[in-house]
């Protein structure tokens, strides 16, 4: 009945309705958590054409990738649909796919010979940095009301570990790009890949939300810095990063 732009608009509309909802009728502290979750769900994309599983991860500039690599990609790739939308994105071919799935949901409906065959990939980032962008994404939609103390409070963290390892902790991936070297690591998989790529992303989508763009070290206090190293500790080890 409907198109896909369309059903989209709707679910985001379905959403935004619930949220407003739930921040007049629900304590503060669980309102900015329900918020951020809300509009934090990991996509994913499966291209046949280019033979790659590209796992969206949290607050690592995966709408803004998924949305570059929309055009480029096949109409016969799936594409599952962000919300809310963004122009360039055209979701498709995702019935059976659903927003939120880990890279192990994923190998078990997908067919062997792709699981095994494409390249898989997602990317990280300093942990410190992205709960800063998280809190700043879901305080600016729910009106600005909070405090970054009150992220904290709320006790859920932005990791996307388990997006892309299995039980054991092993990656399930064969590349996790560092958000701080997007540029270069695009490069290098996409040069591997074949996808054409002139050197820049140039698709930021979702960046506004940071106005305050003191260095993030300067947002913490020495507690709140120790509950981030605690809550990735996995991703701080993994890849070294550093407060």
């Amino acid at each position: 009945m409907f198109s896909e732009g369309v059903r989209v608009k709707i679910v985001y509309l379905q959403l935004s309705i619930w949220w407003l909802d739930a921040i007049f009728t629900l304590t503060p502290n669980f309102s900015l958590s329900l918020y951020s979750d809300l509009f934090c769900l990991g996509n994913m994309i499966i291209s046949h054409k280019y033979r790659f599983i590209f796992i969206k991860t949290i607050k690592t500039a995966g709408t803004s990738i998924e949305t570059w690599l929309s055009p480029h990609c096949g109409s016969d790739d799936v594409f599952t649909p962000i919300v809310p939308p963004e122009v360039d994105h055209q979701a498709r071919n995702h019935d059976g796919y659903r927003n939120h799935m880990s890279a192990w949901q994923i190998r078990r409906i997908v067919e062997p010979d792709i699981w095994n065959g494409y390249f898989k990939f997602c990317v990280e980032r300093n942990p410190w940095d992205k709960t800063v962008s998280d809190f700043c994404m879901a305080n600016d939609r729910a009106g600005s009301r909070y405090q970054f103390a009150d992220y904290f409070r709320r006790g859920r963290f932005c990791s996307s570990w388990e997006l892309y390892t299995d039980e054991d902790g092993s990656l399930l991936v064969d590349r996790v790009l560092l958000y701080e070297q997007l540029n270069q690591h695009l490069g290098e998989v996409f040069l591997q890949l074949g996808i054409p790529w002139q050197g820049q992303l140039n698709v930021w989508a979702k960046s506004g939300y940071r106005t305050n763009r003191k260095p993030y070290q300067e947002w913490y206090t020495q507690e709140q810095a120790a509950v981030v190293s605690k809550v990735f500790a996995h991703e701080i080890r993994a890849f070294e990063y550093a407060f």
